[in-house]
């Protein structure tokens, strides 16, 4: 495993899942074609620079989706794959289901953002499912985007309630997908990982050489 030094080391607090959201957005490329996972990702959408020519798909079957709708703009019938009520933008267009993973297996898709019980140093990821028996399993898209998009991007908290890492050497929950994670955006900080192992990019609230050691990874030079 490797890392680098941190660009960010030091920065004043652990962000808010807004923040992060805005971070993500930030480093979405200029005009990609991108999916935005159920739950924290799909704030992403609010936080995307008004020209950047992003185009926001969503698996229920709609492309160039807009920021969460609020109060008259709400539309029952225009939602995410959440449910949650969104706006559509100039251009939009909906088509079925099955349509919709056709886009995400064929490799149509530049970007996908998902959330996560784990992620592994060399990129495995583990969402769908903590193996607990009485836990409901709920993969939804998942595996076919994990699979589809050219780069897989992770919106997660670096550590559980109890404090347990969900940046780790092994998944220890079933997989969703293996290898297919290349970047890790968390409260705590933000990584690069894959056959390499991994980067620290940036820190927010603790500095890179206490975020190493409490994941277990060599400390930046």
């Amino acid at each position: 495993m490797t890392t680098a030094p941190s660009d960010q080391a030091g920065a004043d607090h652990r962000l808010s899942m807004d923040e992060l959201a805005a971070v993500i957005a930030r480093d979405i490329p200029a005009g990609a074609f991108v999916n935005l996972g159920i739950g924290q990702p799909t704030r992403i959408a609010d936080h995307l620079p008004a020209g950047s020519g992003v185009v926001l798909h969503t698996e229920n079957g709609m492309l160039n989706m807009g920021p969460k709708a609020e109060g008259d703009a709400v539309d029952p019938d225009l939602t995410n794959a959440g449910k949650v009520p969104v706006t559509e933008l100039p251009g939009a267009a909906y088509f079925h289901h099955a349509d919709s993973f056709a886009m995400m297996r064929g490799g149509h898709l530049d970007v996908c953002v998902l959330g996560a019980y784990q992620v592994a140093f060399d990129g495995d990821l583990a969402n769908w499912h903590t193996g607990r028996p009485d836990d409901i399993p709920a993969v939804g898209g998942a595996m076919d985007l994990a699979i589809g998009a050219k780069d897989v991007y992770v919106m997660m908290t670096l550590f559980t309630r109890s404090g347990e890492p969900k940046l780790v050497p092994h998944c220890t929950y079933p997989l969703t997908g293996v290898g297919c994670v290349s970047r890790v955006y968390t409260d705590h900080g933000v990584f690069d990982v894959g056959p390499e192992g991994v980067r620290i990019r940036e820190t927010y609230g603790v500095g890179a050489d206490e975020l190493a050691e409490r994941l277990g990874i060599t400390p930046p030079s």
